[in-house]
């Protein structure tokens, strides 16, 4: 057994939770952002503005997908050479039949074979692709349309539930995948796996923007307009440090997200595409996805998310905020960040 641990730890075979549910799921988001998120967004603009350029781009970087989670996740896992460009097959099979998270578990059972393997023989050139291609490939056509299934039908069960119970349904998802934004697992990730749109994507998205805005209006006295930008449009996941430090600072930012949820259920009825919904202000993602999701012209929707995403966090947060500085739960330098 000893011998084997130290084999693993010589080809950089990390079996960690760390590696595979926080590294790995990040970097698949990362893969998913460099696809089919900026693919969403260009098939946005050609659908609004008619432009032909757009929709082409968004075809081809949407098709890209696979390939993209497969390099993001071989690349963070530290795979070099065969097995990285190997794993690119792996991805579009995982992808094709079984979505993102059929990619994201033949790539990760593909490359730490690949790992294995590579180099060890005198003809690597053949039995790296051949090892890493045929697991990943069979991995994806066992594993993949059965989780594709779950994730489905545990997305649809939250929406379901989210339009019979848009208020209750509203505070636990908005609270929930805000909380998931701002620990170190990927909310956007997350819920593009499960499919979350909708209602509950609305939701969602109001969680991730109450911890974002939150956190930024909430700690400018430390971080002032660096800390704004890089908290407000960047991520609320540089605040996790001072989290561990003091938990009594996610207080605001919760309780905000637990008001703006089914104030976007119940009030004003936002709804959002499953690549939008983990990603909150990032890059305005959030916002883009409630603009692609709801009707044109919806002048409903506008006021909505201009309270829903930006006004009633910042306002939310700072007057939580304050009353937690009042009665010493925040003190000076609690938020500060590296920015």
């Amino acid at each position: 057994m000893t011998k084997f641990k130290t084999f693993l730890q010589r080809k950089g075979v990390d079996m960690s939770w760390k590696a595979y549910f926080v590294d790995a799921l990040g970097a698949m988001a990362l893969g998913l952002f460099a696809s089919l998120l900026i693919g969403t967004i260009f098939q946005t603009l050609g659908d609004k503005t008619g432009v032909e350029a757009f929709a082409t781009i968004a075809k081809y970087a949407k098709a890209a997908t696979g390939a993209a989670i497969a390099v993001a996740i071989a690349y963070k896992l530290r795979c070099e050479g065969l097995v990285l460009f190997s794993a690119i097959a792996v991805g579009i099979a995982g992808n094709e039949l079984g979505g993102p998270m059929g990619a994201y578990v033949a790539v990760i059972v593909a490359i730490e074979l690949g790992k294995m393997v590579y180099k060890e023989t005198q003809v690597d050139i053949l039995v790296t692709p051949a090892v890493v291609i045929i697991s990943g490939v069979l991995m994806a056509y066992v594993v993949g349309a059965p989780i594709q299934k779950v994730m489905t039908a545990l997305g649809t069960f939250i929406e379901n539930a989210t339009l019979m119970q848009p208020f209750l349904m509203g505070i636990v998802v908005s609270v929930v995948i805000g909380a998931v934004l701002t620990l170190p697992i990927s909310s956007a990730a997350i819920c593009l796996a499960i499919g979350l749109g909708g209602l509950a994507g609305g939701a969602a998205t109001a969680g991730c923007c109450a911890q974002m805005i939150g956190f930024a209006v909430l700690s400018f006295k430390e971080n002032r307009w660096g800390g704004l930008v890089a908290q407000g449009l960047g991520t609320s996941m540089l605040q996790m440090g001072n989290i561990v430090k003091n938990p009594r600072i996610w207080i605001p930012p919760t309780l905000a997200a637990a008001i703006t949820g089914p104030i976007s259920t119940c009030i004003f009825h936002l709804e959002n595409i499953p690549i939008g919904s983990g990603m909150g202000t990032c890059g305005l993602v959030g916002p883009i996805g409630i603009y692609t999701a709801m009707p044109e012209g919806d002048t409903n929707m506008w006021i909505g998310m201009l309270l829903v995403c930006f006004v009633l966090p910042a306002l939310l947060s700072w007057l939580f905020g304050l009353i937690l500085r009042k009665i010493g739960w925040i003190h000076e330098g609690d938020l500060k960040i590296d920015c």
